[in-house]
């Protein structure tokens, strides 16, 4: 899809190019007025000197053959008269013709100028038209059997799909090829890719994943919380690794990964949030004991990785439902093994949460300045409807750079409207003092009135 600019400037050339049309269409109309008047006029008449009119009224009554001659002549002149006058009245119909069809034009070209100022607006089947007929299937809309319901106002019933789909109606079509009632083809990346590029929440689908093999029942809890569950517990071909303990070496490879060591939870994992060192770490037990006790019960962790932080909070017995991405490793199937509620969106997507009813949001790294300004501010508008009157934001190494920290960060939070319970502020060092690299951390609540 095109910029607002460039329609914008579309439009502009489409308007100037119809004002030129239309002056060239009125300075025919006009040249066409002038010629009529020309041939019609009072100083045209039929172009014949008045002294052969003076001279006949002047003549001698006696002389008769004079008089023969100049009423023949007069005579002859009067049927070229008439020929003269039946080629103007043919000259006038065309040009009135004319005028009738540059009419019918200027009109014309108005409704367009009307029409580029005020474009018509594409209908929902406009917008399906280039799909294959499974998307549209899936997409709807679908005819309520019992008719109109004044619940919903319509008779119609519409699938919640990302409007991104439609922009990539390529892709749309490839993941929605499929045998109907077979088995779905493993396509998670282009799943993925469909949902970062706004596709999301994804159509569903008629065909049944495929499963693993030789699966065996989970690991019971608390000892889930912990365990590394079988490789039988899900299918690998997706990834890059094809087991768990490639996942867990993955930390000692060269590289960059997504979570490069979330998967090895005898390591850093196993003491997150354990200890609180008075900086940017804050322990779990510190920030509980902001609240009442027993009053922070559930609650969402933004971008949590291999659900290390829900399963801390689940000893507390506090509920966490975890987001998490899939990038090149099996996150939010390790989180399910661990007695988890892993949650498939990106940071992208409205939470699906009602308003005013969560205890705690959490977010470790994910928001950071790597989001657009005004998509983040969203995001954090997001966070504190979905969170009670007095629920907590806890806010674990925002990362940005020391010009942004002040400039953009500090206004931004402070308009969203949370209250500052906790605020600390580091530099991260070491890629160097002078890249001006910080993290912030935060316990943000949101007023009780």
């Amino acid at each position: 899809m095109g910029s607002e600019e460039s329609i914008s400037r579309k439009h502009s050339c489409q308007h100037n190019q119809m004002k030129y049309k239309l002056k060239i269409l009125m300075l025919i109309v006009l040249t066409n007025l002038l010629t009529i008047y020309i041939f019609t006029g009072p100083y045209s008449y039929m172009h014949y000197p008045i002294s052969r009119f003076s001279q006949l009224s002047t003549s001698p009554v006696f002389d008769s053959t004079t008089l023969l001659l100049k009423l023949n002549l007069t005579r002859d002149e009067l049927i070229a008269s008439r020929s003269q006058i039946a080629d103007l009245q043919k000259e006038l119909r065309s040009a009135h013709s004319l005028v009738e069809a540059l009419v019918g034009q200027l009109s014309r070209l108005n409704g367009a100028i009307d029409q580029a100022s005020n474009p018509t607006k594409l209908t929902y089947d406009d917008l399906l038209d280039d799909v294959s007929d499974e998307a549209k299937l899936a997409i709807g809309p679908h005819k309520l059997p019992l008719g109109y319901t004044p619940r919903m106002g319509s008779d119609e019933v519409y699938s919640s799909v990302g409007g991104g789909c439609l922009n990539h109606k390529e892709d749309l079509r490839k993941y929605m090829s499929y045998q109907v009632g077979g088995e779905c083809p493993v396509d998670d990346v282009l799943a993925q890719t469909l949902m970062l590029k706004g596709c999301e929440p994804l159509p569903r689908r008629r065909c049944h994943p495929k499963s693993p093999a030789n699966y065996v029942e989970p690991t019971p809890l608390p000892e889930s919380l912990w365990s590394i569950p079988p490789d039988s517990s899900l299918i690998w071909d997706p990834y890059t690794c094809k087991n768990y303990t490639c996942l867990e070496e993955r930390r000692k490879a060269p590289g960059s990964y997504d979570c490069k060591d979330c998967f090895h939870l005898e390591g850093r994992e196993k003491i997150r949030w354990l200890f609180d060192n008075g900086g940017l770490d804050y322990g779990i037990d510190q920030v509980l004991a902001m609240k009442p006790p027993g009053t922070i019960r559930i609650g969402l962790d933004i971008g949590g990785g291999s659900g290390t932080f829900a399963a801390r909070m689940k000893e507390k017995n506090v509920t966490i439902v975890t987001t998490s991405m899939n990038f090149d490793g099996p996150f939010n199937s390790f989180i399910a093994s661990r007695g988890l509620i892993p949650m498939h969106v990106s940071v992208s997507q409205r939470f699906p949460f009602f308003e005013n009813t969560l205890d705690i949001v959490h977010s470790m790294h994910v928001l950071s300045n790597w989001i657009p300004d005004a998509m983040l501010e969203f995001t954090l508008y997001d966070i504190y409807r979905v969170l009670r009157p007095g629920g907590l934001f806890w806010l674990d190494r925002f990362f940005c750079f020391g010009s942004q920290l002040n400039a953009t960060y500090v206004p931004m939070f402070d308009r969203v409207g949370f209250r500052k319970l906790r605020w600390n502020t580091g530099m991260k060092l070491d890629r160097g003092v002078d890249k001006n690299e910080w993290y912030f951390s935060a316990v943000l609540e949101k007023p009780m009135t």
